[in-house]
């Protein structure tokens, strides 16, 4: 396994690597660009212009990668079709702002029935075909048997997270950053454990590695929902096809602090008419706080790294 690990990391770097200095001028060219509020932070309105959709190069890679492994790791098939699934209901919504003109994107109804039409899917997979049981593991401690419990959870873990990877995604570099330690998490357990999905894990945190060389500050490029959908998608599969649900809170530590600060926001404004936070998601109160892109990235990704750390040592 540690061989078809290495090789799917190496060819997807390669290709994220390879397409991106060609895909990001074809972008720009089609004028595939990011449209900043005015309401965002000042700095952000330099990004003006930005391609976006770059969330296609990564996707591009790990699936390239991963295609030959599919008939010899069968789980790895559910969670690169699910991530696939959740980047389609991302590139609607950013084709709709960015091709149609629409800053509003996909309808929220519509953009839910996707995410929660893909994650039943998922659920039948995990129960019917599978047949992985209803039962998970408990940090510091046994599996637990959730029993009818167990599909509710799933809706709730996998369509929280998807969203609160998708907020995380604001400033340059730190969806990646975040992702790229949360996927070496999954790979290391995956490893560990024998289970199938190594190769994915291990093909996504290679890509974003590779993605990052543009994303970064300042960014030549962007995952849009494409990407960060995507990304949600996978964390949250990964997750349930290691039985590990219930680590998330941990592994995405902040996704969730991204996804509780709008939540929080917006209850708070619509009961009392003021805000808690300068801005939400939480990483923009940061940036309107004084922190530059770079020093949110580095704080943010040293929090999912001990995040990481503790769920290892809780496993």
């Amino acid at each position: 396994m540690l061989i078809d690990i290495i090789i799917a990391a190496v060819v997807s770097f390669i290709v994220t690597v390879g397409v991106a200095p060609i895909f990001i001028p074809f972008l720009r060219k089609i004028k595939f660009g990011q449209s900043v509020r005015n309401e965002g932070p000042q700095t952000h309105l330099k990004k003006q212009g930005t391609p976006v959709m770059g969330g296609l190069i990564f996707l591009l890679a790990v699936s390239l990668s991963c295609i030959i492994y599919i008939p010899r790791y069968s789980n790895l098939l559910p969670v690169l079709l699910g991530m696939l699934g959740f980047g389609l209901v991302g590139f609607l919504d950013d084709y709709i702002k960015v091709v149609k003109k629409n800053p509003e994107g996909l309808k929220p109804k519509a953009k839910l029935l996707g995410q929660t039409v893909i994650t039943g899917a998922f659920a039948y997979y995990v129960l019917g075909i599978a047949k992985m049981g209803t039962s998970v593991l408990m940090p510091f401690g046994n599996e637990i048997v959730l029993g009818i419990f167990f599909v509710p959870l799933l809706f709730i873990v996998v369509l929280g997270t998807d969203n609160g990877v998708n907020f995380t995604d604001g400033v340059d570099g730190l969806c990646s950053s975040v992702t790229i330690i949360a996927a070496l998490f999954f790979t290391v357990i995956a490893y560990k454990t024998k289970n199938d999905i190594a190769p994915i894990t291990a093909a996504v945190a290679a890509a974003l590695i590779g993605f990052l060389i543009f994303n970064a500050h300042p960014a030549k490029v962007f995952m849009g929902d494409t990407g960060s959908l995507a990304l949600g998608g996978f964390v949250a599969m990964s997750a349930y096809m290691l039985k590990m649900p219930l680590f998330i809170p941990l592994v995405g530590i902040i996704y969730l602090t991204e996804l509780i600060s709008v939540v929080i926001q917006v209850l708070y404004y619509k009961k009392t008419g003021k805000r808690i936070f300068k801005m939400a998601p939480i990483h923009h109160h940061f940036e309107l706080l004084g922190w530059s892109e770079t020093k949110v990235v580095v704080i943010f990704s040293l929090v999912t790294l001990l995040g990481c750390i503790i769920a290892y040592f809780a496993v």
